[in-house]
């Protein structure tokens, strides 16, 4: 019987062509939406999941990475002086503009931190040193933001605010979907960008209710080429920071050292590295709208299928009806010809995921590259992918089923 499906599948070569471009159609839209999803939700959480510290000090205001209260960095000294905080470093989050040598402008992200510490920064560069930040003014970005900020290599510049800035190196993997164009920079630089120009939305306060911008400064007039901007000042105990990042000493467990820097220091939650990541992931894909429309987009997918299947596996039972009529007349049971229609829908499921796959898996390697456009299929996500595939096509198979089980053997002997 297995000859059977076969013959009615590739019997008619261009009906076998449009049916396998429904496929595939729908199985790459449920794919690329699934995997888009699942790139965005990992990517928000990139910069938290590449730390090396164990535990994050934020403000109990804090909503996620990007959205929190400042801390006073006289904090960082009280961390440092608890027992069981082998290392502790400041993080500083600020939002900018960016305006590129052509005069054209773009939101960016920076992340100040310690170009010689150990917590923040350990991810890939491609170009560049991560020390060359100690120098004034510079800073690192991700390879895929180059376009975003009208930049084409390592030493083009252009400006934040009234200050130059010169990018002295190119990270991988490190860009949020959800965010702006990220740059790394020393704290002392990225406070002075961030006091140059437009003000910065990353650090709020939110009391009663209400929600606070602080760091309110004026676009400061941009600086003639000829006056070259004076160093940036060192950080005072009086500025703010974002988060504090903590690692533990080898045997201390970090639960406890979690309690002690909650006790000490009021106003201030203390996560996990995991904890952070999560709630980061939560916000993007819980509380907004992106995990809906994504998923909606998946499910789309999967009814076109459905309904590309079902059209051409019911259009082939009615052309070829005498002919299961005629299996009935010589006492084949229904089961052996639901066999038949259900090998033909499994086998326009494996050649319809199969090229599928393959064109999602190259789009998201290009995407990547080319935008910083995380498509994640991963393993787990390509099985769930097949399984859903091939409920399309049999689901579809049951359509076409209900036909045969109503034809009269007769069929066969009527003109």
């Amino acid at each position: 019987m297995a000859s059977i499906a076969r013959k009615n599948l590739f019997e008619d070569i261009p009906r076998f062509l449009v049916a396998q471009a429904g496929i595939m159609f729908a199985v790459s839209l449920v794919t690329i939406q699934i995997g888009i999803l699942h790139g965005f939700t990992r990517s928000t959480g990139l910069l938290i999941d590449q730390s090396s510290a164990d535990l994050w000090v934020a403000s109990e205001d804090m909503v996620h990475l990007e959205v929190t209260s400042p801390l006073p960095l006289e904090q960082l000294v009280k961390v440092r002086s608890i027992e069981g905080v082998q290392r502790a470093e400041a993080l500083m989050i600020r939002a900018a503009l960016w305006r590129a040598s052509d005069r054209t402008i773009a939101p960016i992200r920076l992340y100040g931190f310690d170009p010689n510490g150990q917590l923040f920064a350990n991810w890939k560069l491609t170009q560049g040193n991560i020390t060359a930040l100690n120098t004034a003014y510079t800073m690192l970005i991700d390879k895929a933001q180059l376009m975003a900020l009208n930049l084409k290599q390592v030493g083009d510049g252009g400006s934040i605010g009234s200050l130059p800035a010169t990018v002295v190196g190119l990270a991988t993997d490190t860009q949020s979907m959800a965010s702006s164009a990220t740059a790394f920079t020393s704290l002392e630089t990225a406070n002075a960008f961030s006091t140059s120009g437009l003000r910065s939305t990353a650090n709020i306060r939110i009391q009663n209710g209400e929600v606070e911008v602080l760091n309110n400064v004026e676009a400061a007039p941009a600086r003639s080429s000829k006056n070259p901007p004076p160093a940036p000042r060192k950080l005072s105990l009086s500025d703010s920071i974002t988060f504090i990042l903590v690692k533990a000493e080898p045997d201390q467990d970090a639960q406890a050292l979690r309690q002690r820097l909650d006790a000490a220091l009021p106003g201030i939650r203390t996560l996990t590295k995991a904890e952070m990541a999560q709630q980061t992931r939560d916000y993007w894909e819980k509380r907004t709208g992106v995990g809906f429309i994504l998923g909606l987009g998946a499910t789309v997918g999967f009814v076109v299928g459905m309904v590309v299947v079902s059209q051409i596996l019911y259009s082939s039972v009615a052309d070829h009806i005498k002919e299961y009529g005629t299996l009935k007349a010589m006492g084949a049971s229904d089961w052996i010809i639901y066999r038949v229609i259900t090998e033909q829908a499994l086998w326009m499921a494996v050649l319809g995921y199969l090229p599928s796959m393959a064109l999602c898996i190259g789009l998201g390697t290009w995407t990547m590259a080319a935008k910083g456009i995380m498509i994640l299929i991963s393993p787990v996500t390509a099985a769930g992918v097949f399984c859903i595939t091939v409920v399309m096509c049999v689901g579809s198979a049951m359509f076409a089923i209900q036909k045969v089980t109503r034809v009269d053997p007769a069929i066969v002997f009527k003109a």
